[in-house]
């Protein structure tokens, strides 16, 4: 099936998944901050900053954290997009690709760890994130090719930083 916007020989799978796996990343990265309102909200949060170490290490604890998990669910989904038929050029791509998944996951993990040090309760952050995080989405151009957008949205998804880990995972 081909797409217009699309170039010649780039079928529409080949074109999806990498966008299915931006798309991964961008959720279950930007949740990653919900953690953080669920250790403030049980306590643990008070305990953890009396820890003797560095806050500077927290979170990067938690970021190193959310983006393994982040990272684990991206590969299973190119696990099972391979087995449903996505070719992978070559074995270098896989590499590249994974540092474009880490780099997703780390920018919007920060994202959500920022908004969740910010808010008070899980709702109010579900409420703002989604808010945040669909326009991010549907203007990266990770379901359908930039070249489709009217020329005014293609300057505001120029702007989007998951646009850029959609490409570079393409």
């Amino acid at each position: 099936m081909t797409i217009p916007g699309l170039a010649g020989d780039v079928g529409y799978i080949r074109f999806l998944v990498p966008g299915i796996i931006g798309m991964s990343i961008l959720f279950s990265s930007t949740f990653g901050g919900l953690s953080v309102l669920w250790d403030r909200e049980f306590g643990f949060l008070k305990e953890i900053m009396v820890a003797p170490v560095s806050r500077v290490s927290i979170v990067l604890g938690r970021i190193a954290g959310g983006a393994t998990t982040a990272l684990i669910q991206a590969v299973l989904i190119l696990a099972i997009s391979y087995i449903m038929g996505f070719k992978i050029i070559n074995i270098s791509s896989i590499f590249l690709a994974i540092v474009f998944m880490i780099l997703i996951a780390v920018t919007f993990l920060g994202l959500g760890l920022i908004f969740a040090s910010k808010m008070r309760d899980m709702q109010g952050f579900s409420i703002v994130m989604n808010f945040v995080i669909f326009p991010l989405f549907f203007l990266s151009g990770a379901l359908y090719p930039l070249e489709n957008f009217p020329v005014w949205l293609r300057y505001i998804s120029k702007i989007d930083p998951l646009t850029y880990g959609v490409d570079g995972l393409r």
